[in-house]
């Protein structure tokens, strides 16, 4: 992968050493040698990750975090902070300056990787969701709000998959002081509990003496619901081939036996910030796809969704012989409503009008506002006959029951309905509305309140 990676460290052999290392993996690599010029460039460029050293003569690596962390265009960049100190109270000091990560020196090269490369895909996959999900101007709000909430997070919902009593005890006591802590022994089980709950994270020892950890963190990956699970591996020390392989087929995180309780919660703390700020992408991401197909007023499908199906059922269709159908409903005299009871009366006639035609046709046929008071409603597998039908049970559940706009006021509502059928290959998209089109307007010219179509 590639991605671009500031090394801020006030002594350049270290930084050239960094430097090296990353440029080797095919990072992009820009430099700095101090906070102050660290800030200018995360001002003016693109960065990925920072790796940050803490002991800098003026501003140090925590101010510079703190900085970059209040800062709403950088307050998304990673940062490793680099360090000597293997104090409890500097990693607690970092994240509090709001670090996602630490490296401490001599920098281990697998570490370093590992950390960079991890913190690196998740902000470029949400620097992509992000964009997808928004314009650039709501971007801005949106990534703020989001990131605000990341970090105000103080627990989650974890799993620990290990069968050491004394390494259980001593996790769990870590952990269930702040987040909501589960322990499964058995892999099976493991796998059950992350397919039927919600976890934040899974923890898994690699090192279990009657199964393999890996094997629950490959099936974890390979599911859907779990796919974007966070992992974290416990590791024996030695045992770097299972470590490389874990990584590989994309493992979060990993923390070394024995385990440093203040380095543990800081790895957990970071990946469940990252998810829940990948989750918020993830969900407006989603939500803007629908809102890109779906009329805002009536919550239908809208024509641009209605116009790319119609020309893959027609496809379909025509290359296995089936029947395709499409309806054109349009509500009669609407100007007068709106012109006598106001656009709110319309818009509520309307999105009651969208509520019978979702309500009274099959589970099959898919109901589109093709604008104004315009519905369309596809029925594959339908020829004209059936479509008449349905057609005519639409017709007189419109008819039947006045539409109330206010609590003093109903109003009689009709409609004219325009049917056509796919009549063979050379038909077209155009072709099949344009008859659809016909007959709604043959409909109204015969009086209003009927259903026609182009063979009546």
């Amino acid at each position: 992968m590639t991605a671009r990676v500031l090394v801020v460290d006030d002594i350049l052999a270290n930084v050239k050493l960094l430097e090296a290392r990353l440029q080797a993996e095919y990072f992009e690599v820009l430099t700095a040698y101090s906070g102050a010029e660290a800030l200018e460039i995360c001002a003016r460029e693109r960065v990925d990750v920072v790796l940050l050293d803490v002991m800098m003569p003026g501003m140090d690596g925590f101010e510079v975090c703190r900085r970059l962390k209040a800062e709403p265009r950088t307050q998304d960049v990673p940062v490793i902070m680099v360090t000597a100190l293997d104090q409890p109270s500097d990693k607690l000091q970092g994240l509090e300056a709001g670090a996602d990560d630490f490296l401490t020196k001599p920098v281990d090269e697998i570490a370093l990787i590992t950390r960079v490369k991890n913190l690196a895909r998740l902000k470029m996959l949400d620097d992509e969701m992000a964009l997808r999900a928004a314009t650039s101007s709501q971007i801005g709000i949106e990534r703020g709000a989001a990131s605000v909430q990341a970090r105000e997070i103080k627990s989650g919902r974890l799993l620990l998959v290990d069968d050491n009593p004394r390494s259980v005890s001593r996790i769990l006591d870590t952990l269930s002081k702040t987040h909501d802590a589960f322990v499964e022994r058995d892999i099976g089980a493991a796998l059950k509990m992350v397919n039927k709950f919600n976890f934040d994270l899974v923890v898994v020892s690699i090192g279990l003496s009657d199964a393999d950890g890996l094997r629950l963190c490959s099936q974890i990956r390979s599911i859907e619901r779990t796919r974007h699970l966070p992992l974290i591996m416990l590791v024996d020390p030695g045992d770097e081939a299972r470590l490389l392989r874990g990584l590989d087929m994309g493992v979060n995180d990993y923390v070394i036996r024995p385990v440093d309780r203040h380095e543990l919660l800081a790895r957990v703390r970071t990946q469940i910030r990252r998810k829940r700020h990948s989750d918020f992408l993830r969900n407006r991401l989603e939500e803007s796809v629908e809102m890109a197909v779906t009329d805002p007023l009536t919550g239908l499908f809208n024509r641009r969704y209605m116009e790319t199906h119609l020309n893959g059922l027609m496809q379909e269709a025509k290359a296995e012989g089936r029947d395709l159908s499409i309806m054109i409903a349009d509500i009669d005299y609407f100007k007068r409503i709106n012109d006598s009871y106001g656009h709110d009366a319309g818009d509520t006639v309307l999105q009651d009008f969208a509520a019978r035609l979702k309500r009274h046709t099959r589970g099959i046929d898919l109901a589109c506002r093709f604008g104004g008071e315009e519905f369309i409603v596809i029925m594959p597998d339908t020829d004209l006959e059936v479509a008449r039908h349905v057609g005519e049970r639409l017709r007189e559940r419109i008819a039947e029951a006045p539409f109330s706009i206010n609590s003093q006021t109903s109003l009689p509502v009709t409609a004219c309905v325009g049917l056509a059928t796919l009549e063979g290959p050379e038909d077209t998209p155009t072709s099949l509305f344009k008859r659809a089109d016909n007959a709604l307007y043959a409909a109204k010219r015969s009086g209003r309140n009927r259903v026609m179509s182009e063979a009546a």
